[in-house]
């Protein structure tokens, strides 16, 4: 008899009705997860020529927090990462950290980023292996699909197709 795919229940005849659990000596996962949050009330833009460094400065933050960054990009009011994520880490915790030390570092790039943030909420959803590639084009064609729409165009499409429910009035400010 098996339980839950973690332990196997045998029944061991020298215990004598005693049952032995043998547990899953690892934990094994591979959760690829698509982040997406905007700079604070679209008050300071990610300048173009930044724009690379940031993506590569947020990817050493992700792999320092013992996840795997597949790529990162945006446009000038939001960013989109697409990474594997640690079993070992919250998605909330990741975010945090992704933000605390990004915002830090753009800020020292110049008085353009003096009042740069980011808003406090984002949009964390799940990727399965079957559309990675599809996800990954998305990011890396940011440009091409914001010519056709904004970012609350786009968020907003992001929240009806994963089926999450929000009320408006918070999801813009904090």
């Amino acid at each position: 008899m098996q339980r839950i795919g973690i332990m196997k229940r045998r029944r061991n005849s020298a215990l004598k009705g005693q049952i032995k659990y043998h547990i899953m000596a690892q934990s094994l996962s591979k959760l690829f997860t698509h982040i997406i949050f905007n700079t604070k009330n679209n008050d300071v833009k990610i300048k173009r020529e930044d724009s690379t460094e940031l993506y590569a400065y947020m990817g050493a933050i992700i792999k320092d927090n013992d996840s795997i960054p597949i790529i990162i990009n945006g446009v000038e009011d939001h960013v989109h990462i697409l990474c594997v994520m640690s079993k070992n880490i919250a998605l909330a915790k990741l975010v945090e950290e992704i933000k605390r030390h990004s915002s830090r570092w753009i800020k020292s790039k110049g008085d353009h980023y003096k009042y740069f943030a980011w808003q406090g909420g984002y949009g964390g959803f799940s990727v399965s292996p079957s559309i990675h590639n599809k996800t990954k084009t998305y990011i890396e064609k940011q440009e091409e699909h914001h010519r056709k729409m904004n970012f609350k165009e786009e968020y907003l499409l992001f929240l009806k197709e994963y089926g999450i429910e929000y009320d408006e009035k918070y999801l813009w400010t904090d």
